[in-house]
């Protein structure tokens, strides 16, 4: 049990959908961080992945410390489960608890859009927003460099 008082209290927090933050990677995917870490007391992270068609995702990894979800609200998106590819449609669901191998992509002709959840609510939107800054700059980084960053956010190569 997590709250110990036997009334309640007035602290929920409204977001409004005009205040949302909103990042933009060159494959022009737009995530946008409903509820990242920050808004949640770092208990779970909250972000809406919008892919065009035939572009945006990740290839196959796994986090050490958060568990990950992924709900498809649009289109149809491959999800990679650690053994197999299959081809999510709205509605479908995937959970991947930490040490677990995931990947996602969208190779349809159409665009995608998933709700991605993760536990606990790590700052997942700082890995992105360096990801598209090293983009934006022509930052290339080193093999090392490269595992550095990844470690640093909690993300490593499952290949």
């Amino acid at each position: 049990m997590s709250y110990l008082s036997d009334t309640g209290e007035i602290s929920a927090r409204f977001r409004p959908a005009e205040t949302v933050e909103n990042l933009a990677f060159g494959s022009g995917t737009i995530a946008r961080l409903v509820a990242p870490g920050s808004a949640t007391n770092g208990q779970f992270g909250l972000f809406e992945w919008n892919m065009p068609a035939g572009k945006g995702g990740a290839e196959p990894h796994f986090h050490k410390t958060i568990s990950e979800s992924f709900f498809i609200t649009e289109g149809r998106v491959r999800l990679f489960d650690g053994a197999k590819w299959a081809t999510a449609r709205k509605g479908d669901f995937l959970y991947v608890p930490e040490g677990g191998v995931h990947g996602f992509k969208n190779e349809s002709g159409e665009a995608a859009s998933m709700l991605i959840l993760f536990s606990p609510g790590a700052p997942r939107e700082l890995f992105f927003k360096e990801l598209i800054d090293n983009a934006v700059n022509g930052v290339r980084l080193s093999p090392q460099e490269q595992a550095e960053m990844l470690a640093r956010h909690d993300q490593y190569s499952a290949e």
